[in-house]
């Protein structure tokens, strides 16, 4: 079975240009530098935005904030899921710009407000040692190279720590929706997918398994992991289990015949348009499929419904990561595809978000 012309045009829409408005500023971490771009922004109010894990002492770097510039500091509390998830405008009420921490700007999402994005660039790591880990564990070579934002700075080093060693490393520029060469984003690994043919594996440089996930879908070489804090080995990953899990999904979903259609109101998970053509192509085949928009999608906000499975047009990792969580099948838009007969299950097709 090959894909259907007019099922691929759904899924590859061309893709947004990069949007610089208003300021997009970037910062490697918090500090003197910050709070003077801060102050010369003249901002009254700022709205701090921070992940989940750096918020144990969020409240220490607002009270910096506020001493070191005089402005009003509102610290979110909810869960920050990405660059894709900027404040809202609820959320920032009065605030004359926003504070966003542990991520880079995402080129093609406009912003509403004049935003720091303080990337927590990480300066530990030793080169050296972590390229005597690769080569001792005979990873393939030449290898493609993927980094967490807060990891690039080491990437060079690693590098060329590497060709000391008769390894070679490729990295490659990524679409607009990638800020820099060789970064990881949980739902776009186009840094990785050109080199997919010519290397034999990749090295994911970064902590936990989310990046290293995503990009085991994304690609068909194997992955590994490489902790530069811990200084650990991991991998490679079981692709073909993920594949499997996910088309097992596929198979549970494909005789539903009420659908929701999932649609995020967050600026960087909005995809009204392919949410439209995917209700088309469920109400041409003879299945019912109402639009149901959110801003954070959440379990509980989908139980209760009659309703047989849900294709989600947010994050392709609430379906392939936090799919079991949901009270039925949930289906990233290349699945539902594959579901409704249009797409092949294999080679499988993550759900690159351009």
């Amino acid at each position: 079975m090959t894909e259907a012309p007019d099922a691929v045009a759904i899924l590859d829409p061309p893709t947004p240009e990069p949007v610089r408005t208003p300021i997009a500023e970037t910062f490697p971490r918090t500090g003197p530098a910050l709070f003077a771009a801060i102050r010369a922004s003249g901002a009254r109010k700022v709205v701090l935005q921070v992940p989940a894990g750096l918020t144990r002492n969020a409240h220490v770097l607002a009270g910096e904030i506020r001493e070191a510039t005089g402005a009003q500091v509102a610290l979110l509390a909810r869960a920050c899921f990405g660059a894709c998830d900027l404040p809202s405008d609820p959320e920032s009420v009065g605030a004359d710009l926003a504070v966003v921490l542990g991520h880079a700007p995402i080129p093609n999402v406009r912003l509403t407000r004049p935003t720091f994005f303080v990337e927590m660039r990480e300066t530990g790591g030793d080169a050296e040692r972590l390229a005597d880990l690769v080569v001792g564990a005979n990873l393939p070579d030449p290898l493609g190279l993927v980094a967490s934002v807060q990891h690039l700075d080491l990437v060079p080093n690693l590098i060329a720590a590497l060709a000391q060693r008769g390894r070679t490393v490729r990295i490659a520029a990524g679409g607009p929706r990638l800020q820099y060469p060789g970064q990881a984003l949980g739902c776009n690994y186009t840094t990785a997918t050109p080199l997919d043919a010519e290397v034999g594996g990749f090295l994911f440089l970064g902590t936990g398994r989310f990046h290293p996930i995503g990009l085991a879908f994304s690609v068909e070489h194997p992955v590994f992991a490489l902790d530069p804090l811990q200084g650990l080995l991991e991998g490679p990953i079981d692709r073909d289990a993920l594949v499997r899990r996910r088309q097992l999904a596929v198979a549970t979903a494909r005789d539903a015949r009420r659908w929701g259609v999932l649609v995020s109101t967050f600026p960087g998970q909005h995809r009204s348009a392919m949410a439209l053509a995917l209700q088309r192509r469920a109400l041409d085949r003879g299945r019912e499929a109402e639009i149901l928009t959110v801003d954070r999608i959440d379990p509980r906000d989908l139980e209760g419904r009659d309703l047989d499975a849900y294709v989600s047009t947010a994050c392709p990792r609430i379906a392939t990561d936090d799919g079991p969580l949901y009270p039925k099948p949930v289906l990233t838009p290349p699945e539902f595809l594959m579901a409704l007969g249009e797409l092949p299950l294999a080679p499988y097709r993550f759900d690159t978000y351009r």
